[in-house]
């Protein structure tokens, strides 16, 4: 029981993850083209996606409030 519940939450945080650095992506000053293979590698395979992107893919453009 108690490992289901860990391995649920593995993938609630997993899940959380994939969905913000897709909001990143499409944030991005990346081309469309770029953007749209981004948030395929990243929706088809999450965990590695995820790492990818975060080593190598287009980020937002998010500058600090002043």
């Amino acid at each position: 029981m108690q490992l289901n519940m860990f391995n649920g939450l593995i993938g609630i945080v997993i899940f959380a993850l994939d969905v913000w650095a897709i909001a990143q992506i499409i944030n991005s000053g990346a081309e469309r083209t770029n953007k749209i293979i981004w948030v395929l590698v990243v929706a088809f395979l999450p965990v590695i996606g995820l790492i990818a992107w975060y080593f190598m893919g287009p980020k937002a453009n998010v500058s600090p409030p002043r």
